[in-house]
């Protein structure tokens, strides 16, 4: 019990409060999601083939918007984009239960998803911002561990409401949904100030000499890449479930198991795979564990195609075991990257540019991956092993190139403060290399909550 709960002890008071806010987050977005399938057909009266329309629709607006939603975030601050994006959905989960046709669906996603664009850029800009280099990747991974106990606790609240199967105790869980972002927004307010927080209207304005982020294009390739790394979400929660079903004699009740074993772990490890990774070469190391994982998981999935009984069970939860472990030590890695490979003076625009970039590395997944396994079968799951395997290589050169662009555009001062690595101990780090080119100049609230999952990018 004493080892339980110094675990859940926040490991700095500012961990605690964003956790906290990560967690009011995810109990409303998890109740809604669980139960989103049910209340867009049964409340808002869509079939299936209309759902996944309105919901491509909103992605791609979500995918427009990413990029000038990160540039607002750095012109009015990250902490008041943040609530703006908290309070904004808050009120549209209000509107939900009077929604009756596609096209109120429609314009209804695509608000959600903008707004979720918002406060995706400004949550990855704050975090970034306020937390001290060192205790970064920590805190995040603190930060996810409350974001899984949230989603689960949502889900158990949708669980309670759909059990009546009864519409209108539905029509309560967008209210119960809208409560809780309000209350996000809230919270978010009382957070403390990050430095772009403190910033005048007037210093915001201020031109940022030198290029942004849709010319680097370390930055950009290293997003993309991340994004293909990302796409073990698609095994997750679309693949393996069809896999299971189509190709194997395991019961349909094992993929409870899965997804349980799943949440439990990334509530209870991502302190543990986050530990030790600090700056490029650190997280480099955790892509290779992470790409290791996700070969392992491929190949023991595969195999359950000729497994018989018990067997197959187990291999299923092996596979689920090891794809989790693919899932904590990218996000560790990415959380690392989004800070070391950006420009502190750029932080909601970088994180608008990368939305972009990694968008396109992962949009493609579901059709290919469904593709691959269902046709090719054991070989189409060695190709997918092998799509995420080129990823993780290519971002070995590409995480170099976007530290170059760094050391030349950045002044170096601008880079050492931001930077979690000690040039002495890490030369391969971040810490700028000769004369700069320039001189010195003056993620949970946001995700879109009707297409991420809880191992998205709440990065």
């Amino acid at each position: 019990m004493k080892r339980f709960v110094a675990y859940a002890k926040p490991p700095t008071p500012l961990a605690g409060k964003l956790a906290a806010v990560s967690l009011l987050f995810a109990v409303g977005e998890g109740a809604f999601l669980t139960g989103s399938a049910v209340f867009f057909t049964k409340v808002v009266g869509l079939n299936g083939a209309q759902i996944g329309l309105g919901l491509t629709l909103a992605l791609v607006a979500a995918f427009i918007s990413a990029y000038p939603m990160g540039r607002l975030v750095d012109r009015i601050g990250p902490k008041r984009c943040w609530a703006i994006s908290s309070a904004g959905q808050a009120a549209t989960f209000t509107v939900w239960p009077f929604i009756d046709d596609f096209w109120g669906f429609v314009a209804m996603a695509v608000t959600m998803e903008v707004f979720g664009s918002l406060g995706g850029a400004a949550h990855g800009a704050y975090t970034i911002d306020v937390l001290p280099p060192r205790e970064r990747v920590t805190s995040r991974a603190y930060m996810y561990s409350a974001l899984n106990v949230g989603f689960s606790l949502g889900a158990l609240v949708s669980v309670i409401a759909l059990a009546p199967e009864s519409t209108t105790v539905l029509l309560l869980i967008p209210f119960f949904t809208a409560i809780s972002f309000a209350v996000n927004a809230v919270a978010v307010t009382r957070l403390p100030d990050a430095p772009h927080d403190s910033m005048t209207m007037d210093e915001r304005r201020v031109k940022v000499p030198g290029p942004g982020p849709m010319k680097n294009v370390g930055w950009l390739v290293t997003s993309f890449f991340h994004g293909v790394m990302w796409t073990n979400q698609v095994l997750l929660h679309l693949v393996i479930p069809l896999w299971l079903v189509e190709r194997t004699d395991a019961p349909w009740v094992v993929l409870s198991l899965l997804f349980a074993t799943n949440t439990v772990m990334c509530i209870f490890l991502p302190l543990a795979a986050a530990r030790g990774i600090k700056d490029n070469a650190t997280a480099l190391r955790a892509v290779r564990v992470s790409t290791t994982f996700f070969i392992v998981c491929c190949v023991i999935t595969l195999s359950t195609h000729h497994s018989v009984g018990l067997l197959t069970v187990v291999l299923f939860f092996l596979g689920h075991v090891t794809l989790t472990g693919a899932e904590l030590y990218l996000a560790a890695a990415g959380w690392t990257f989004e800070a070391e490979l950006s420009d502190p003076r750029r932080r909601g625009e970088y994180q608008g540019a990368a939305e972009l970039s990694a968008t396109l590395g992962k949009v493609w997944a579901p059709a290919l991956y469904t593709f691959l396994v269902m046709t090719w079968g054991s070989t189409g799951w060695l190709v997918i092993a092998g799509i995420v395997t080129l990823a993780a290589a290519g971002l070995h050169p590409s995480t170099g190139v976007a530290r170059r662009f760094l050391e030349r555009h950045v002044p170096p001062e601008v880079l050492a403060e931001a930077s979690a690595s000690d040039p002495a101990e890490d030369p391969g780090s971040l810490a700028p290399v000769g004369p700069p080119s320039v001189t010195q100049p003056a993620e949970p609230g946001g995700v879109g909550p009707l297409t991420q999952s809880t191992g998205g990018n709440p990065l």
